[in-house]
């Protein structure tokens, strides 16, 4: 059986000889480390020999199929034949624009992701922190297609490149990713008939009022990145709307989040324990937000972790039971002969 080292050349030689028979023209393919939110993996890209455009195949988990007993000659014809569909479907898209901040703005959209699990990657792209997450920005230069959405992560390079600050890059993005990702709020019931292929909720018995919907799920159109919403500027507002005021919120994935009235019925500590398991047990590790749970409070206009929420709250109270002991002490009261004293 070869080791990591021996498995990593050979499925490069071969993998380049495959494609060069197939595509009937020089490729080159090259080992290299990618950095992508949420994971880093060692990776062969495959890139013909006239194109800027390549794909990266991911060595990690095709050694990690060969040490399962899959045969090599089998992963090197499966890795080949990705890689030849994925750049015959490459998004169509004009390269020389890419160098344009002007042409390229409006194809910004807004991503969120763990600030925690991607420390590395965001030093070197534009980025706002929201609590534990981070606004993040792509150019959307392809649709949903055999090779998914063709996008661009923004770097710090690009932007330097441009002459464009990272604040007028949020401007952009904030204006634009609801033009091209608008935003979606449905009610649990609605997705799950939807993916039951029904379209009568009463059918199912889901033709709840939406004044007692319990959940609703927020994404974008496609359901792609969907998460990116939570800094989009009305998003808290159509979500209280939504809710009926005040809401915890679930980061489900980096596709979506999930919104749960507080009215009283949920304590954040079950919440927490919900995503906990459901992440690990459910979400694959690429498509994981994070771990924590949320709370917009509708009258303060606050978003925040649900344990600052709970911790503010607290204080308040404490700081009313305080006010109303020091009233009762200063309060004057009178003896038996009735002097105040």
């Amino acid at each position: 059986m070869m080791n990591y080292e021996e498995f990593k050349e050979n499925l490069a030689n071969d993998v380049k000889e495959q494609m060069e028979s197939k595509f009937g023209s020089e490729v080159t393919v090259e080992t290299r480390t990618v950095e992508k939110m949420n994971e880093t993996y060692d990776a062969l890209t495959v890139k013909p020999e006239d194109s800027i455009i390549g794909v990266n195949l991911n060595i990690t988990n095709l050694y990690k199929e060969y040490e399962d007993g899959k045969d090599f000659d089998s992963l090197v014809n499966g890795a080949a034949e990705v890689a030849e569909n994925a750049l015959s479907n490459k998004p169509d898209f004009n390269l020389d624009a890419i160098s344009n901040y002007d042409m390229m703005k409006d194809k910004l959209a807004i991503e969120v992701v763990s600030a925690e699990r991607n420390k590395g990657m965001l030093e070197t792209v534009p980025h706002k922190e929201i609590e534990d997450m981070a606004v993040v920005y792509r150019f959307i230069v392809g649709e949903n297609g055999p090779a998914g959405v063709g996008s661009i992560l923004v770097t710090n390079q690009m932007l330097d490149n441009y002459g464009v600050s990272a604040d007028q890059l949020h401007h952009d993005a904030i204006r634009n990713a609801p033009e091209i990702r608008p935003l979606v709020i449905e009610g649990m019931a609605e997705v799950l008939a939807k993916q039951m292929g029904i379209e009568d909720l009463e059918m199912l018995g889901f033709n709840i009022p939406p004044e007692q919907e319990q959940m609703f799920v927020a994404s974008v159109e496609g359901n792609i990145h969907g998460a990116g919403v939570l800094a989009y500027q009305d998003f808290m507002d159509k979500a209280a709307e939504r809710a009926g005021g005040s809401f915890f919120i679930l980061p489900s994935s980096i596709h979506e989040v999930l919104i749960i009235p507080d009215n009283g019925k949920f304590d954040t500590a079950s919440l927490e324990q919900m995503v906990r398991e459901v992440n690990a047990t459910t979400v694959d590790i690429a498509d994981q937000l994070t771990d924590n749970v949320y709370h917009y409070d509708a009258e303060e206009k606050v978003f925040e972790l649900a344990e600052k929420f709970e911790d503010r709250v607290a204080a308040k109270e404490a700081d009313i039971s305080k006010g109303t002991k020091a009233k009762e002490i200063s309060k004057p009261h009178k003896d038996r002969g009735g002097e105040a004293i």
